[in-house]
């Protein structure tokens, strides 16, 4: 498996690596292959669960799934948490159906060329470094669960409050290596090759904490699937 991080994420018409991981939601090991040929896949790659927007990412995914499997469509989250710490989350916040693979190693991302963040003092060149006064000057805004537009950090101590979520030693590792992680959804056809993308990546961190808008998700499947 190769890295693809310096030529940017895999892009429409690339075809996808495999990567063979632990499975959360169920035993043994998870590997893309075991698509490749059989169904499309939708590949959410995100950063660890202690990642408040990413933890709202995969719940939005997986509010897809039953309309992603009526068109044949599998549907696989990936995250950057050790095994069993994502095991112990998801058994308290269950998530049916939800097919999940654990990645500390962020392997995939960097296979699917998801870069990760270096922040510095004051030098930014997007996307491998960012100065804390630019990630600083980033905004979020979730409406109905931020009192305003605010900046990532601070709207993590809100969401993590909100949610209960207590940040563990595994946690802790996790984010002092990957904390800078940029994340993405592919989804890959039969045979394996990207036909639509969502990252955060372009445009100098626009999309960055955002999701990808159901309707054009919907729409690039509806493609796959004729």
């Amino acid at each position: 498996m190769s890295a693809h991080t310096d030529l940017g994420p895999l892009q429409p018409g690339d075809r996808a690596p495999n990567v063979v991981l632990d499975a959360i939601t169920q035993e043994g090991k998870i590997s893309l292959d075991d698509f490749r040929g059989q169904k499309p896949v939708l590949v959410g790659l995100f950063r660890g669960l202690h990642c408040a927007f990413c933890r709202r990412h995969i719940a939005a995914q997986a509010r897809l799934d039953p309309e992603l499997r009526e068109k044949g469509v599998e549907s696989l989250t990936v995250v950057n948490t050790p095994i069993e710490r994502a095991r112990l989350y998801f058994r308290y916040h269950p998530i049916p159906n939800l097919l999940a693979a654990s990645d500390p190693e962020r392997a995939s991302h960097r296979a699917f060329g998801l870069p990760n963040i270096e922040f510095t003092e004051n030098e930014t060149a997007w996307p491998n470094k960012v100065s804390m006064a630019t990630a600083m000057a980033m905004r979020v805004n979730i409406p109905n669960e931020l009192p305003e537009p605010m900046d990532p950090f601070a709207a993590t101590e809100i969401l993590n409050r909100k949610d209960h979520y207590e940040v563990t030693e595994a946690d802790h590792q996790m984010m002092a290596t990957g904390h800078g992680q940029l994340v993405g959804q592919f989804l890959l056809d039969r045979q394996g090759i990207v036909r639509w993308s969502f990252t955060e990546v372009p445009e100098g961190g626009r999309y960055m904490f955002g999701a990808p808008d159901p309707k054009e998700l919907m729409s690039a499947v509806s493609r796959v699937t004729q």
